[in-house]
């Protein structure tokens, strides 16, 4: 399979992936470096006691004194996934409808691929794109073993997963949506809104009595609302995140195939 238009893509955008990387980088080691100063200050619990519905909200569950409850409040619950989420759903906003909108994908769709390999390397590109900053905030949790933040090796590298997935998921969403309307700001829209609904849904379920049920409804829940950096990401949640990118993947690609080209 050829790459061309992936490795294009990445080059395009290298300075943004970056700067989002360095970015997470610094803020991840701020948080774990911080850590040690905020570990006996017991009253930042208030925040989560008796579902704690303003908590619970901002992602903040269990105790924050901590070092799962710390770096999930922190990091996990929002910062990440939002980062993340910015890059893959930009991305897959711009990759199609996008470069449709600014007349430029009708002569890439001019060069000797079939459509399908097109949109397939366009989708390789976008999960590329978010690997970096997933790694470097890796690197950053364990090193906060330095500080007094130990945890454990399978939940941060699996729940990290997670995050990848759930980012690839919204970025496909928003490439679909693109594909089939060859407008950026539907995708952005529809992307956005969603990824939204869903992080409310998750955010909200251990607090909200009518809401818990929804739960499941959630990408969010089955990526980081539920303990995994206590336990890791299980089978199940894997699957459902698995399968609903495949089943993207494939409305990306019969999309494209009908979409109108300027």
């Amino acid at each position: 399979m050829r790459t061309d238009i992936t490795r294009l893509d990445l080059r395009l955008r290298r300075r943004g992936i970056w700067g989002f990387t360095l970015g997470l980088a610094g803020y991840t080691l701020v948080i774990v470096a911080l850590y040690p100063s905020f570990k006996n200050q017991t009253s930042l619990d208030a925040l989560t006691a008796n579902g704690n519905t303003l908590g619970a909200l901002l992602g903040a569950s269990g105790s924050l004194t901590s070092p799962v409850g710390w770096v999930n409040a922190n990091l996990y619950a929002n910062f990440l996934p939002l980062f993340v989420l910015v890059i893959t759903i930009g991305y897959g906003a711009d990759a199609i409808a996008g470069q449709d909108e600014a007349n430029t994908l009708s002569l890439v769709a001019a060069l000797p691929l079939s459509r399908r390999d097109l949109v397939s390397q366009k989708m390789t590109a976008l999960l590329l794109m978010a690997l970096p900053a997933t790694t470097a905030t890796v690197a950053c949790v364990f090193a906060g073993r330095a500080f007094q933040l130990p945890l454990g090796i399978w939940p941060v590298l699996s729940t990290t997963l997670g995050v990848l997935l759930l980012g690839a998921a919204f970025g496909l969403l928003a490439l679909a949506v693109g594909a089939a309307t060859g407008s950026r700001g539907t995708a952005i829209a529809v992307a956005g809104s969603a990824a939204t609904g869903s992080y409310i849904l998750s955010a909200l379920a251990p607090a909200v009595n009518w809401v818990h049920p929804l739960r499941f409804a959630s990408l969010f829940y089955y990526s980081v609302g539920n303990h995994q950096l206590d336990h890791g990401l299980c089978w199940a949640a894997a699957t459902v995140l698995c399968g609903t990118c495949a089943a993207l993947a494939v409305v990306c690609v019969a999309a494209f195939a009908r979409l109108d080209l300027h």
